[in-house]
C-alpha cells in the first residue's frame, strides 16, 4: 500500500514537471505513428496537448481517438536504468471546443506561455486525453498498472 502511494506521488510529480511526451496514434489502416507533443495536466485522469489540424496525428485521432502518451524522466545517463520512471497513459482524445477549450488553453499557456500564439491559432486543435490507466515502469523492468485518481 505504501509503495503505491509513493508511486502515485512520483507519477504526479513527473506529469507536472515534464514538458514533452511521445504521442502514439494509429492511422486508418492501423499503422502506428508516434511523435513528440507538449502536454499539460488537468488532473491525474486528464491531460492536454495541442496540434494543428493539418497534421497526421490530428487525422489519426479523428479516425480513431484511442492513443498512448508516454511520459518519462530519463536523463540519458546510465543511472536511468535504475532510477528513471516512465508512464504510458492509455486513453482517448477529445477535441475541446467552447468554454472547455478556453479553460484548457488557460491551463496550457500556464505551463507554456511561449506557445500562446500557437494554441490560440484558428488552425490549432486542443485535445483532452481521458486517461483510462497508466502503465508505469520503474527500475527499467518493474511494471505496475495504475488507475488515475478520481
Amino acid at each position: 500500500m505504501e509503495e503505491m502511494k509513493t508511486l502515485r506521488v512520483l507519477l504526479d510529480h513527473m506529469l507536472q514537471s515534464q514538458r514533452l511526451a511521445v504521442l502514439s496514434t494509429a492511422d486508418p489502416v492501423g499503422a502506428p505513428y508516434s511523435n513528440l507533443v507538449s502536454f499539460a495536466v488537468l488532473d491525474s485522469g486528464r491531460l492536454l496537448f495541442a496540434t494543428t489540424r493539418e497534421t497526421r496525428k490530428y487525422a489519426n485521432l479523428r479516425s480513431d481517438a484511442r492513443l498512448a502518451l508516454l511520459v518519462d524522466n530519463r536523463q540519458n545517463e546510465e543511472a536511468d536504468f535504475h532510477a528513471a520512471l516512465a508512464a504510458t497513459a492509455l486513453g482517448t482524445a477529445v477535441e475541446l471546443a467552447g468554454k472547455a477549450k478556453e479553460e484548457g488553453i488557460a491551463r496550457y499557456i500556464g505551463k507554456f506561455p511561449y506557445l500562446e500564439e500557437f494554441v490560440r491559432a484558428p488552425s490549432c486543435a486542443l485535445f483532452r486525453v481521458d486517461v483510462e490507466r497508466y502503465i508505469v515502469v520503474t527500475k527499467f523492468q518493474n511494471v505496475i498498472e495504475v488507475s488515475p485518481r478520481p
